[in-house]
């Protein structure tokens, strides 16, 4: 029988549950448990997929192909569970369900209410998600006292009662602010928050206390008197210049354990040891670089949050202490490449939109002829395409018809662009939508005997997860490989580009060079890393190395 613990947050937003439920999942996960997360999004969005990464960060992508919020990577990335669609699901869904439900008859003409019907299919979807687990972990979305995360809060209530005192847990993430002109800590809005979360009739089980200093003994101890919890539930969160070293943090204050004893669990103890020696790791670097990473979301780095990670899970890998200097793509339209001169590799990242693309191709030009590492993903590949067909194949005014269908060389386009029956290059419509259906998670790939990209895997197949609408144009390719543009990676049955390199040897010769065309950061792990980024970030020390 699965077991449940409700992760909720109070007084402000952006507090960290989604790595403290994470980290939690890892102890647990450590202590030979069975563990899975779900996250319940308030907000009336079907999914984030269409929603401004300036407002709500990067868009993960799961295994079964959904578009999910990004605390799911985190998921992913502190415990071995692999999310699918049933891991994340928003009040839009919810209520088009019902609706749906609803317009068949299935409530057979009964008055459709949030109580029960909204509450029910929430609590459906909970134990949908959570099938098989030992443990779910279910985080919910927004803060305690909005109106939109109402229903999921009388959801999870409902659950607690329906579940059994030994069968769910409720933990509450809040805020302990400094006041500096008092010289302390004060915790009248945890007492509020925990208040506001007891009048929807859920006592929580546990107090997370965020805060940027320890919290004194007799803090703690008034914590619990007024918030009605045990005096070891209150935990404290620090502020942490690693979110590796969170799981580590909750352990020694022996959460694991309370939440074991609350669910009536018997496991065994936590071995945390390969988080000890990735930490190790992290604070004992032996090597230093820098990374360019140029994209047009630089002033919100939230928006790439698995591709940063991924980078410092090759940093842990290679020992290195990994800085990612964030370059404006449109800056270096207006300013040239000189900023790229004391980088020791380049990435150019995925992304939607016209906006500073020819500064990223700028800076793509620039990484080939200099000789510097490089990695393009999805548009970074797509683009780097473009460069080789325009300054080295000679095709001028090649481009991706995302950006200008009128182009002579449409090299990047929708597969229903590329040609009709009698083989002639179709061009969208200007006023068409973006039509096209999107690639979404994980897809087969073969990789081509010979090439840097079966070395790095060290196997002839990979499963990577993708993103995107547009793709490499199958009718031009053949013009690009015979001026010597490699085709690494080939999708089985299409035949479409996944992977392309540059020679390591002749007049195109480059030390690394390589695109991807799907987003290896989705399946990046601390624990493991990711062999794609883990060479890039050898390649990039052995540039250094030769300065």
């Amino acid at each position: 029988m699965t077991k449940y613990v409700f992760v909720t947050g109070g007084v402000v937003s952006s507090l960290g549950k989604g790595i403290a439920a994470a980290s939690l999942g890892a102890i647990l996960e450590s202590r030979s448990l069975r563990v899975t997360h779900l996250k319940l999004d308030p907000y009336i969005n079907v999914d984030p997929g269409t929603m401004s990464p300036f407002q709500h960060g990067e868009v993960f992508v799961t295994e079964d192909g959904a578009e999910t919020d990004l605390d799911l990577g985190h998921y992913e990335r502190f415990t071995s569970a692999k999310m699918k669609k049933s891991n994340n699901f928003t009040t839009g869904q919810i209520y088009d369900s019902v609706i749906r439900k609803e317009r068949r008859g299935e409530y057979l003409g009964k008055t459709v209410q949030v109580i029960p019907h909204i509450t029910d299919e929430i609590k459906a979807h909970i134990k949908r998600g959570a099938d098989g687990a030992d443990v779910a972990i279910v985080e919910v979305g927004g803060t305690v006292g909005d109106i939109e995360s109402l229903p999921f809060l009388e959801a999870i209530r409902q659950m607690g009662l329906e579940e059994g005192r030994n069968n769910a847990c409720f933990i509450h993430l809040t805020l302990l602010p400094y006041i500096p002109t008092a010289g302390e800590l004060k915790t009248k809005p945890t007492q509020h928050s925990v208040k506001e979360l007891r009048e929807i009739g859920i006592q929580p089980d546990v107090l997370l206390c965020r805060a940027d200093r320890h919290i004194p003994e007799d803090e703690k101890k008034k914590i619990a008197l007024f918030c009605n919890v045990q005096r070891e539930a209150v935990i404290e969160v620090l502020d942490a210049d690693s979110i590796y070293k969170v799981p580590g943090m909750l352990h020694d204050q022996m959460l694991d354990e309370i939440v074991c004893h609350k669910l009536g669990i018997l496991a065994r103890a936590a071995d945390l040891t390969v988080w000890k020696k990735l930490v190790d790791a992290l604070d004992h670097p032996q090597h230093e670089l820098k990374i360019a990473f140029v994209g047009k979301y630089v002033d919100l780095t939230e928006s790439y949050k698995s591709l940063t990670e991924a980078i410092k899970h090759a940093g842990i890998y290679t020992r290195s202490r990994v800085e990612i200097v964030y370059i404006d793509s449109e800056d270096i339209e207006q300013k040239g490449t000189a900023a790229l001169r004391a980088m020791d590799a380049i990435l150019v990242p995925g992304g939607f939109g016209k906006r500073g693309t020819e500064g990223k191709i700028a800076a793509i030009r620039y990484a080939r002829e200099s000789g510097t590492p490089y990695l393009g993903i999805c548009l970074g590949m797509q683009l780097a395409v473009v460069e080789f067909a325009r300054d080295v194949a000679g095709m001028a005014g090649a481009h991706s018809t995302e950006f200008d269908t009128a182009t002579p060389y449409p090299v990047i386009g929708l597969i229903t662009e590329w040609q009709d029956a009698s083989g002639r290059i179709e061009k969208r419509d200007e006023n068409s939508d973006l039509g096209g259906t999107m690639r979404l998670g994980g897809q087969l790939c073969e990789l081509r005997d010979g090439t840097l990209a079966r070395q790095i895997y060290g196997k002839a197949e990979i499963i990577e997860r993708h993103r995107h609408r547009y793709e490499v144009n199958n009718t031009l390719l053949a013009d690009l490989e015979a001026k010597g543009l490699i085709v690494a990676g080939r999708a089985p049955g299409t035949d479409l580009c996944e992977m392309i390199e540059l020679p390591h040897e002749g007049p195109l010769a480059h030390p690394w060079f390589v695109g991807c065309q799907f987003h290896p950061e989705f399946t990046s792990s601390p624990r493991s890393g990711h062999p794609l980024f883990t060479s890039f970030v050898r390649a990039a020390l052995n540039r250094r190395a030769k300065a």
